[in-house]
């Protein structure tokens, strides 16, 4: 076929090939486009962030002062004990009760497996500042059920692990049922002929299986927690940590070369973890071949009923942290007045923001939904389809992959010192809407950008050589074949981009305006002026508009994929 395509091209008219050479000449154009996109966005803040935390207050260059300063500063330095031990402790208290969560889901023959699977996903639409907020709400000092603490406090290590489990749970969930979802049945069939007791079948085969699920899932937990700032801002009390150091450094003190400090420190550690998440999925390696059967797990009603059981303890915790939150939003005044009213909605009166910061959320979730969807298509598009040029393509591919290792606290940080430059053309666009669209978009890029290269790889390289052949432009095939078979991975990439960038926090706290700011941002704001309640209901609203964007999200899918998707059902 190929020699065919290469026969066709030399053998083609004048015309023909001026007009292959424009086709090269636009993706070509693209890709540098974008390549310099993604380094205006991405390294040069970094770059930025780097120099920053070289110089000191007047602007000369210090060398390695500022670190020394900062490792010397028993404060400070404590912040990384303290952050390290949290996100450790989370991620192995989230792997184990994710770990079984997913194999009920997966192995057993558990009745609600469905609706199981639906709870334990709600914590997703929400921003990470609400599961400390019901923390207050249950554990903290006027807390429905602060006794069973025996004393001890809500507010410090406590209280930031268990809001953090609630979190990051769904995200460590997902991919573990993926991990076992995947299984050969006839390793279980081989080992049930030999008689082998179940607890071995489980710790030789089952774990083995998904081990490389495990591992990744870890490295994900551990990341979103150490570089998580909703948490540890609103129950942390007086235990620091490197996301709250950072806040503290750039907006208590005014202190942008020790915030540049602290956001490095904090890099390197997500940074470990993004290497060592690469190096794992490396050594992952294929679980079915094309003669595995699909796994089809068996009842058992003893193990059934136990993992029921375990199932709806958790599935009850989620829903009384989110039940709590919603129970107190409508609660006149806490805990003297329980009398149920709308007073905390009213958020106009309230000090840190008010309805504007939702309606503008809204905004720029259906800004980055809409164009961030189709920017990072386009691109992943590029870095797949274009012919030739392999060396930009693997550019554009790092430059897209660098994002994921950066969390949004140091992007929001490096955005500061980048665009706020009195020397940079581009300082228009601080504080302005256009800038946290691009911060958000940049930040949550990487996610969207394999998911858009995993459909592409999909489609046979022989839809762009046989359209070659039938003298198509190259944006033709791109319209009638590539879009529209791609079509449910774009909607999930735009769904994707929009419930994030109506929960992130991190990366948008440094770089809003009084016009421009956002519902998440309000929440923290509220909470800081002693608004507890109407925060909790502000942090509902966005986990209404979340759950309501799923299903108009789901509803259109199911049109769209029904004119464009029906050669999948032939």
């Amino acid at each position: 076929m190929n020699s065919a395509v290469s026969l066709s091209m030399s053998a083609a008219p004048p015309a023909q090939r001026i007009r292959l050479s424009l086709d090269d000449y636009a993706l070509r154009t693209g890709l540098i486009i974008l390549i310099i996109l993604l380094a205006i966005s991405v390294v040069f803040p970094l770059y930025s962030l780097l120099s920053k935390s070289l110089e000191d207050m007047d602007g000369k260059f210090v060398g390695l002062q500022n670190f020394r300063e900062y490792f010397e500063t028993p404060a400070l330095f404590t912040s990384i004990t303290n952050s390290l031990g949290v996100a450790s402790s989370v991620a192995l208290i989230v792997m184990v009760i994710a770990f079984v969560y997913a194999y009920a889901l997966t192995r057993t023959q558990m009745p609600l497996r469905w609706l199981f699977r639906g709870i334990a996903l709600i914590p997703i639409l929400a921003p990470s500042l609400l599961a400390a907020i019901s923390m207050i709400y249950w554990f903290g000092n006027q807390g429905v059920l602060k006794s069973w603490l025996a004393g001890a406090s809500v507010y410090g290590p406590i209280g930031i692990i268990i809001a953090s489990c609630f979190w990051v749970f769904p995200h460590a969930l997902m991919i573990l049922v993926t991990a076992l979802s995947t299984a050969d049945a006839r390793l279980y069939e081989a080992a049930e002929a030999l008689c082998t007791p179940k607890w071995r079948v489980f710790w030789t085969v089952t774990l083995p299986g998904a081990k490389y699920g495990i591992l990744s899932a870890g490295f994900i937990v551990f990341t979103l927690v150490i570089t998580d700032f909703g948490v540890p801002k609103v129950i942390g009390g007086r235990f620091n940590v490197l996301a709250t150091d950072v806040y503290k450094q750039v907006v208590g003190q005014q202190n942008f070369e020790m915030g540049a400090v602290v956001s490095l420190v904090l890099l390197l550690p997500a940074l470990l973890a993004f290497i060592a998440d690469r190096w794992v999925q490396r050594k992952q390696v294929a679980l079915l071949s094309a003669r595995a059967i699909p796994f089809q797990p068996k009842s058992e009603p003893l193990r059934d009923g136990l993992l029921f059981v375990f199932c709806a303890i958790v599935a009850v915790i989620l829903i009384a942290m989110l039940g709590m939150a919603a129970y107190a939003s409508f609660v006149t005044f806490w805990p003297y007045n329980l009398t149920l009213s709308l007073k905390n909605y009213n958020f106009d009166v309230m000090d840190g923001g008010g309805w504007e910061a939702y309606y503008n959320s809204i905004r720029m979730a259906i800004y980055c939904a809409i164009i961030g969807s189709g920017f990072i298509f386009f691109g992943s598009y590029l870095v797949e389809k274009a012919r030739g040029i392999t060396w930009l393509r693997t550019i554009l591919h790092l430059a897209a992959m660098l994002p994921l290792a950066v969390p949004g606290l140091v992007l929001g940080i490096a955005y500061i010192f980048f665009f706020n430059h009195p020397d940079n053309p581009l300082g228009f666009l601080y504080g302005s809407m256009g800038i946290l669209v691009i911060c958000t978009i940049v930040h949550f890029y990487t996610v969207s950008h394999l998911t858009c290269l995993t459909a592409l790889k999909q489609l046979d390289p022989e839809f762009e050589a046989v359209s070659l052949s039938l003298k198509t432009p190259v944006w033709r095939t791109f319209q009638k074949v590539t879009l529209p078979m791609c079509l449910p991975t774009l909607l999930d990439v735009a769904s994707y981009l929009f419930l994030n960038a109506m929960t992130t926090v991190s990366a948008v706290v440094f770089l809003y305006s009084p016009e421009t700011m956002l519902a998440s941002v309000a929440v923290l704001n509220m909470d800081d002026a002693g608004d507890i309640a109407p925060a909790a209901a502000m942090a509902l609203m966005i986990v209404y508009t979340s759950a309501i964007f799923r299903v108009f999200h789901a509803l259109l899918a199911r049109k769209l994929n029904r004119r464009t998707q029906v050669w999948r059902h032939k």
